[in-house]
């Protein structure tokens, strides 16, 4: 039986991505008469990828690659108004409500008024506005613990489940992402349940098809956890039984 259940939150918990993808449509908008949209794509995610170790992930340093791309591809032609209405587009961002997805609560708190588990938020990303997502949602109160870290791979997982006093073994992450929430996990020695979200970013995207373990499930929605957890945990006691 797991002893952890983790989440995480961007477009697991609350949709985020479409945000994303509305300021990228506006900035295609914004160059178009400059250059082909598939430049405006292919600039975009170069900047971002460029940025990620000095911004990390989230609206901040997207913000910044957006308003680096209008420079570049513009040739400094880009108005000062352009510029500042791209900084205004990364602050609506930021102030967006929370849009929680359907059955994210009631799953939630199925596992919080259940005392066998311990339940974690995982989230990557700026600091700041992880934390007003967070607030925005009225799900704190539900978790155990809330760990915003800049990057999820293997020793951050391990890290976060020891803190909690569990082994890799004993905790179960649900996500989005193949990516972060899924592969490091599987390879920390967890298990993962992957939840797809009708839109990936390109940097988060892997192949799944050599993926094999029988700790990873993938479901439709979040409502579908509760019973994959429990296949899960009746798998690992059979399992267990076996060598006895």
């Amino acid at each position: 039986m797991y002893k952890l259940i983790a989440f995480d939150g961007d477009d697991t918990l609350w949709h985020n991505e479409p945000l994303f993808r509305q300021a990228h449509i506006e900035l295609r908008e914004m160059l178009g008469h400059y250059v082909p949209a598939d430049q405006v794509d292919d600039r975009l995610y170069q900047a971002e990828l460029a940025n990620l170790s000095i911004y990390g992930y989230g609206v901040t340093g997207f913000t910044l690659s957006m308003i680096e791309t209008a420079i570049e591809l513009s040739d400094r032609k880009i108005s000062a108004e352009d510029i500042h209405r791209l900084a205004e587009i990364g602050k609506s961002m930021l102030r967006a409500p929370t849009r929680i997805i359907d059955g994210a609560e009631t799953v939630l708190k199925r596992y919080a008024d259940d005392p066998d588990y311990k339940v974690v938020l995982i989230t990557k990303g700026d600091l700041i506005a992880q934390q007003l997502k967070i607030d925005r949602s009225g799900f704190e109160d539900l978790f155990d613990g809330i760990e915003i870290v800049s990057e999820k791979d293997p020793l951050t997982y391990r890290n976060i489940f020891g803190r909690y006093g569990v082994d890799p073994q004993e905790a179960v992450m649900i996500g989005n992402s193949m990516k972060s929430d899924i592969l490091p996990v599987l390879a920390s020695g967890g298990a993962a349940i992957h939840i797809p979200y009708e839109i990936t970013w390109v940097h988060e995207m892997v192949d799944q098809t050599e993926i094999d373990n029988d700790q990873f499930v993938t479901v439709e929605t979040i409502a579908d956890v509760p019973d994959v957890i429990a296949k899960l945990e009746q798998h690992s006691k059979a399992g267990s039984m076996e060598n006895v």
